[in-house]
């Protein structure tokens, strides 16, 4: 029993860091953090970039999987880990969709001459209203 639980315990770590190194190497692939860099011109600090986003992977890894309750700051502190995932998210799937040339595509598609902003404003909206329906009627819990 007690082999079996060592045994997991070694393997769910690895398996999470596997995965993680997997989506890491994904969004370095499509060209998020090179992106990032050229715009905010911070070439200099590459070695500090690196450090971060393997931090970032490890200390997400361990909170995901011991779920350490985050007592300190309140709101505050939710609210800007809030908005930090948001930039990030919104930075990847602009990214990703302009790697993959998505937009043109669904314009295309769905015979849009005009208002792909719109389209895009729409997607963006409803997932901020699903978001806000999810986390306020407490259906996560």
């Amino acid at each position: 029993m007690l082999l079996r639980q060592a045994l997991l315990g070694f393997i769910g770590p690895c398996a999470g860091g596997v995965i993680a190194a997997g989506v890491f190497a994904f969004i370095a692939i499509i060209g998020v953090y090179p992106r990032m860099i050229g715009k905010t011109k911070t070439n200099r600090h590459v070695m500090l970039y690196e450090t971060v986003i393997i931090l970032g992977g490890v200390l997400g890894n361990v909170v995901d999987i011991y779920e350490f309750p985050i007592s300190i700051g309140g709101n505050l502190v939710l609210g800007i880990f809030g908005l930090s995932v948001g930039i990030f998210v919104g930075c990847l799937v602009m990214s990703l969709a302009e790697t993959l040339k998505a937009f043109p595509v669904i314009s295309r598609r769905a015979h849009l001459a005009v208002g792909i902003q719109y389209m895009i404003l729409a997607l963006g909206l409803g997932k901020l209203t699903g978001s806000l329906l999810y986390f306020t009627q407490n259906m996560g819990s």
